[in-house]
């Protein structure tokens, strides 16, 4: 393939300058949106197109706020307790409930309990003395108290909330004037996609992939007040995404986008349909995700090329789309509350590049913490899970552990309070416990981030999580857990509880075609093997072993290659990227792969005493000793619950 066949970035902008060019080329005013008149009901989260003024006062009467009697408080002046006043009902004093109009010549009310009278004289409607005078207006919502006729209710580009519907139709306005939501089209190109509504997931062919960035972008449109059409799916063809561009841009859409191809493959068409058609201000943006981002002009019209890789889509959008809508309509761009956090770990970032990292949050202590999620722009669950993203400058190499930075929030704060933040060793029951807690008690989540065992103690040590898991085979004993918390952890009190039991073993192929029955064979020539990463106990046990035989690592094929979940090494197995990897058998059960067992191994959660009478913790302890989660564990299979929940006596 030649150089020039490829979309090359010759003049890549920063976030600064290309936010700063695109709103230049489309400034707010530009591209005003149409507007309709549509009823004030259905009018919530639109935006005015023109002021709106009252046409009625609220209340447009005088009205009683109290049940009572209405009065003319001139006549009750003077009135005391030694000196009370009697006034004849239907006279001097008229009885109102809450909201009634204001009799005649009335301008007070005197609440009910205040009036002192015979039984039979309130029902025979006589008189009522009264011991207090009464001012002028007391407990009387007067004629426009709320609205004015006339006054302005709201000006053009307000956004319509809930509760302004009610000023609306309390100032007689029952149909409102508003600008019609920006229409976009999206384009989702690409030879690979397959369509999930038509194909099943069992037809998926190897190199297809389910087509979802349309829906993402279309649901993010619909949050920031556009409306979406979804185009048919486009194979990777010039001719063929050129004319759609054209045709959406003679249209009457007012922004597009294309989702794929904006990269600089030798199938990616992008650049050039717009290039076929108008004019491109910025191919390459210097951000991580969404660096192949192309903003470009047709007819006069913004049109996008949106990465094809889910996370890059995600912020491509929500750096360029999301405020030239909110332009559109005359709103402010979205703000994310930011918070200070403290990254758990060092983070090595790029020079020259803008990172938006995604990072699970949890307030540990009265600090909160950062964990970064993986960084791959393929990685749509690294936004799901994440919490908040931490923007690394480009001007930084990146962040040191436990130095203050600033995150923006992706989920309410009080989440993040009650978060119980685990690190440590993967295990399968970990989303067992997650979702146990989260049906049980609504308000807590449970956020595990998988660093290895002795990555967890290290957590544990630097005070950033409420538990690590762990399951570190002391090789001279057979012991679990106790030596390597006595040695790394001597300052630290912890208490220690069983989780689990779990079979780990070899997880291999299903009918295990290369014929692997223990250790020794990791050393065959035809063998691939796939690790477990240093400082986890699955690597631990696995060096024991390698050592009692007298193997070095040397000689198996694949041993650099690790993986940081039992999950991901069965998938890498199930792939055939890898022949074996060591792992738990509930990881195999689950992706239909065979087990050689190897050791059973006890799995236990390391708590520091200072988190270890919080009520959240209390919780957790509570839920891992339930029937219903014990059951749950057992049915993933390779488990033993029959120690679950149990404390360690010493340390």
């Amino acid at each position: 393939m030649k150089t020039s066949d490829r979309n090359v970035y010759l003049k890549m902008k920063t976030l600064e300058d290309a936010r700063k060019i695109l709103c230049e080329r489309f400034p707010e005013g530009a591209g005003i949106c149409s507007r309709e008149m549509i009823p004030v009901p259905d009018a919530v989260g639109r935006v005015t197109a023109e002021p709106v003024t009252a046409k009625i006062s609220s209340p447009n009467f005088h009205a009683a706020a109290m049940d009572g009697i209405a009065v003319k408080a001139e006549i009750t002046f003077g009135a005391g307790e030694t000196r009370p006043k009697e006034l004849l009902i239907g006279k001097d004093a008229f009885f109102v409930n809450t909201g009634h109009v204001l009799p005649e010549n009335t301008d007070a009310v005197i609440m009910i309990e205040h009036i002192h009278t015979q039984e039979e004289a309130i029902h025979a409607l006589q008189r009522i003395r009264i011991e207090a005078p009464a001012f002028p207006w007391q407990n009387v919502r007067k004629m426009g108290e709320d609205i004015v006729a006339t006054e302005l209710l709201f000006p053009q580009n307000h956004l319509i909330t809930p509760y302004c519907v009610g000023a609306l139709l309390s100032g007689g306005i029952f149909s409102v004037s508003v600008k019609k939501k920006p229409k976009v089209l999206i384009i989702p190109t690409g030879s690979e996609l397959a369509d999930w509504r038509s194909a099943a997931v069992e037809a998926l062919e190897p190199g297809q992939i389910f087509e979802t960035n349309s829906f993402v972008l279309g649901k993010l449109t619909e949050a920031c007040g556009g409306v979406y059409v979804r185009h048919e799916m486009l194979k990777d063809d010039l001719k063929t995404i050129t004319e759609a561009v054209d045709e959406a841009v003679k249209a009457d859409f007012d922004i597009v986008l294309t989702v794929g191809g904006s990269s600089a493959g030798s199938e990616d068409y992008s650049k050039d349909a717009v290039l076929n058609l108008g004019e491109v201000l910025v191919h390459g943006v210097t951000i991580m995700p969404g660096k192949p981002v192309i903003i470009g002009v047709v007819r006069n019209k913004p049109v996008f090329g949106i990465p094809g890789y889910p996370v890059s889509a995600i912020i491509a959008f929500e750096q360029f789309v999301r405020p030239l809508i909110c332009r559109m309509l005359g709103q402010p761009d979205v703000e994310r509350l930011t918070v200070q956090v403290e990254p758990t770990r060092k983070i090595a970032s790029k020079l020259g590049v803008e990172e938006f990292l995604r990072v699970k949050l949890g307030m540990v202590g009265k600090r909160i913490v950062a964990t970064p999620l993986p960084r791959g722009a393929g990685c749509i669950t690294s936004i799901t899970e994440a919490d908040g993203i931490i923007r690394i400058p480009n001007h930084i190499e990146g962040l040191k552990d436990n130095e203050p930075v600033f995150a923006e929030l992706l989920k309410p704060l009080s989440l993040i309070r009650n978060t119980i933040v685990a690190v440590g060793s993967h295990d399968n029951t970990l989303d067992v416990l997650a979702d146990e807690l989260r049906a049980k008690h609504s308000h807590l989540t449970l956020s595990s981030s998988h660093v290895g065992s002795m990555g967890g103690l290290m957590a544990v040590k630097k005070g950033v999580c409420h538990f690590a898991g762990s399951h570190l085979l002391d090789t001279e004993d057979g012991s679990y857990n106790i030596s390597y918390i006595r040695r790394y952890l001597p300052d630290t009190p912890v208490k220690l509880v069983h989780l689990v039991l779990r079979d780990q073993g070899f997880i291999v192929a299903r009918g295990n075609p290369k014929n692997i029955r223990g250790i020794e064979d990791l050393v065959r020539e035809d063998i691939t093997f796939i690790n477990r990463q240093g400082g986890s106990g699955t690597r631990i046990l696995l060096d024991f072993r390698l050592n009692q035989m007298g193997i070095t690592p040397a000689r198996i094929k694949g041993y650099a290659d690790e993986e940081f979940t039992h999950m991901s090494v069965a998938v890498a197995v199930l792939s055939g990227s890898a022949d074996v990897g060591l792992g738990i058998y509930a990881a195999a059960k689950a992706l239909n792969l065979d087990f050689i067992p190897v050791v059973t191994e006890q799995y236990e959660l390391v708590i520091p005493e200072e988190h270890f009478d919080s009520e959240n913790i209390r919780i957790l302890l509570e839920t891992i000793d339930t029937a219903a989660f014990k059951k749950r564990v057992e049915a993933l299979g390779g488990y033993s619950t029959e120690k679950t929940g149990v404390q360690r006596s010493q340390i």
